[in-house]
């Protein structure tokens, strides 16, 4: 069951299509685990294209031949041509499964990662991590795998970091997630996430981690060539 999801704010950000593409990705791929957020999404992205519809610069032209009710009927019309259009789009393309391949599993994704996976993957120990290209200068976008018992060491963060859990689960000092869970934390968290069985999370920061326990202080210094 999922327990976490993005809140109202980042919901109608993606529907208005406000959001950087990280962050864009992640809100889509939660929604393809998440009936309950997709039927938000549906909804949002109707008003907002009704909010569109009845611009300024379109009213001046369209509202004194129609009527309020010709144009809601009109707007409906387009949405549904649009949506229909974009079924056939996800049929053709959810044939061809997403997957990735990480220390001898494969993980088929949602389709929000068909232009992004590129299964280049490079690690340490238990924690293996693929980057994806979104074209931010800041933030950094990558599929991050945990294989079975294994952790990320106690840390905070410099600045905030997204978690979508897509398979499997992990743990830390707040609670238990399972796929589908989204995550924001910021500088007010200190965790250390674990798994017993295995996890594959795509991750977004916008600044290093700064690990507060044991050796792994060590790669403080290092932060801003890691994170």
């Amino acid at each position: 069951m999922i327990n976490y999801h993005p809140n109202q704010e980042l919901l109608t950000l993606h529907a208005q299509g406000e959001l950087p593409l990280s962050l864009s990705i992640a809100i889509s791929a939660h929604c393809e685990l998440c009936s309950h957020c997709a039927d938000k999404i549906e909804k949002l992205t109707l008003s907002a294209s009704k909010a569109s519809f009845n611009a300024e610069s379109l009213s001046e032209t369209i509202a004194p031949q129609m009527s309020d009710v010709e144009m809601d009927a009109e707007l409906e019309a387009m949405l549904s041509s649009m949506m229909q259009m974009d079924d056939s789009i996800d049929d053709s393309t959810t044939q061809a499964k997403v997957a990735v391949n990480v220390r001898g599993q494969q993980y088929n994704l949602p389709s929000a990662f068909r232009q992004q996976v590129i299964n280049n993957w490079q690690g340490i120990g238990k924690v293996s991590r693929s980057r994806l290209d979104t074209g931010e200068p800041q933030a950094r976008a990558s599929l991050l795998h945990i294989d079975k018992n294994g952790e990320i060491p106690q840390h905070t963060h410099k600045g905030e970091e997204l978690t979508l859990l897509l398979a499997g689960e992990f743990s830390d000092e707040y609670n238990t997630y399972t796929a589908g869970d989204f995550m924001l934390l910021n500088n007010e968290h200190e965790h250390s996430p674990k798994t017993v069985d295995g996890c594959l999370c795509y991750t977004v920061v916008d600044a290093p981690l700064y690990f507060t326990k044991g050796i792994s202080k060590l790669l403080n210094p290092i932060g801003e060539l890691i994170y």
